[in-house]
């Protein structure tokens, strides 16, 4: 759970971020935890990953300790923002796939996709509360104004981003019932073409079985009885297929 703390000589700050994702992870979006230690001289950086957490723009001009702490947690809320843009693109690309399709495979990845919005969620629940906290305690900290006002516009950022996992994390669990349904309108379907060409296929079965049995039976002595049977049975396709087309027509 983010949080912070503070005494006499540093203020120790937990946020949350997303791992950086990777191919291999399928769509599982994780959520790793990162603390900062602010002293009146230095910040220490405590996270699971090594990655590089200063680079770009917002940290090409730099006026203190905590004004880098405020990025750091800037970051992240970045980081999540383009992950969600991600999770966006992957869910209307399954929307596609999911409508023709009648294995589970897109209904898993939509349901992993649903846990890594909760997950997201959470996390930045917790972020958007974690800011209000520095804020409230922006005097004990040592926060300038401008350190202040970059402080409103990152709750500002992190409620944004928030509600923009909810709404994703809502569309996706209202459609769920919805793509499961017509996965199984899908496998419908497939069944009932299956069944008809089972039919068709068994009714010129039964007419060649029934001339082919080892009693008497008519045509046997006829010189083109075989054709005559052969005939018979493609009759019964073509009247078959006739008897289904019109019934499917009215």
């Amino acid at each position: 759970m983010p949080g912070w703390s503070s005494s006499r000589k540093h203020v120790a700050v937990i946020y949350k971020r997303p791992k950086n994702y990777f191919t291999e992870q399928g769509l599982a979006f994780r959520v790793a935890s990162s603390g900062l230690y602010l002293f009146k001289d230095r910040l220490i950086v405590v996270q699971p990953e090594d990655i590089n957490l200063f680079e770009g723009k917002p940290f090409a001009r730099l006026h203190g300790l905590a004004e880098v702490m405020l990025k750091l947690i800037y970051r992240s809320i970045f980081h999540f923002l383009e992950h969600l843009k991600v999770i966006n693109s992957i869910f209307d690309e399954l929307e596609q796939k999911i409508n023709t399709a009648m294995e589970n495979r897109h209904l898993i990845n939509m349901f992993a996709l649903e846990k890594s919005l909760v997950y997201y969620l959470n996390a930045l629940n917790g972020n958007g509360a974690l800011c209000e906290k520095l804020k409230n305690n922006a005097a004990k900290i040592g926060f300038t104004q401008e350190e202040l006002e970059y402080l409103d516009d990152l709750i500002v950022e992190n409620s944004q981003c928030a509600r923009q996992a909810e709404i994703y994390s809502n569309i996706l669990a209202s459609l769920m019932d919805a793509r499961a349904s017509i996965v199984g309108n899908n496998l419908n379907v497939l069944m009932k073409r299956l069944n008809i060409i089972t039919i068709g296929i068994m009714v010129p079965t039964f007419v060649v079985s029934a001339f082919s049995m080892n009693v008497g039976i008519p045509l046997a002595g006829y010189r083109y009885a075989f054709w005559a049977i052969m005939g018979l049975a493609a009759a019964s396709v073509f009247g078959f297929m006739a008897f289904w087309w019109r019934k499917g027509s009215s």
